[in-house]
């Protein structure tokens, strides 16, 4: 794989997307991890606005630090984009204690995690309803795509997926 040419060929893809869906922009999820920063940069390449979401629930440190690393060294570099931080932590608790949880249930625990995905993504539309944005997907091929390891309608509910195409060996920095 030639990373330059294929870069440039999603940076183009994505202006055009943007353009042709009459929009301003991007906003991106950022976790800290490879896959989010990827894109971000991608989106941030393209000159469009775009705006960097961070959104711990509950989140080690570690990686709130790593995301927010990134958005800073992303946001120095390029002047279109923003960094935002929006602790979903204490809507995350109350819908948690507002749904009758069956501890015992062996899909307890799997439910709550798909929950903090679609809050993500309720967030993520939020801004991009106010910005005329496009919410961009941070999934790859194999993940995703492949062996679908996301939630519906949560990390999977996006506009568009910029490296969708790539396999996770070819998502790097």
């Amino acid at each position: 794989m030639e990373a330059e040419k294929v870069a440039k060929h999603i940076i183009e893809w994505l202006k055009s997307y943007a353009k042709n869906a009459k929009t301003n922009g991007f906003v991106v999820g950022v976790s800290g991890g490879i896959d989010s920063a990827v894109t971000s940069t991608l989106c941030a390449m393209t000159g469009l606005p775009t705006l960097c979401l961070e959104m711990p629930i509950h989140q080690a440190v570690d990686q709130s630090s790593r995301a927010h690393k990134h958005v800073q060294k992303l946001s120095a570099k390029h002047k279109n984009v923003t960094g935002q931080s929006v602790d979903l932590s204490a809507t995350f608790d109350t819908f948690s204690h507002a749904v009758v949880r069956d501890t015992d249930h062996p899909r307890n625990e799997l439910s709550l995690a798909n929950a903090r995905a679609r809050l993500r993504m309720t967030t993520l539309y939020y801004y991009a309803g106010i910005h005329e944005f496009l919410v961009a997907g941070t999934g790859n091929k194999v993940e995703d795509f492949g062996v679908g390891f996301y939630t519906k309608y949560g990390d999977g509910g996006v506009d568009l997926s910029p490296i969708a195409d790539l396999v996770k060996s070819e998502v790097f920095a």
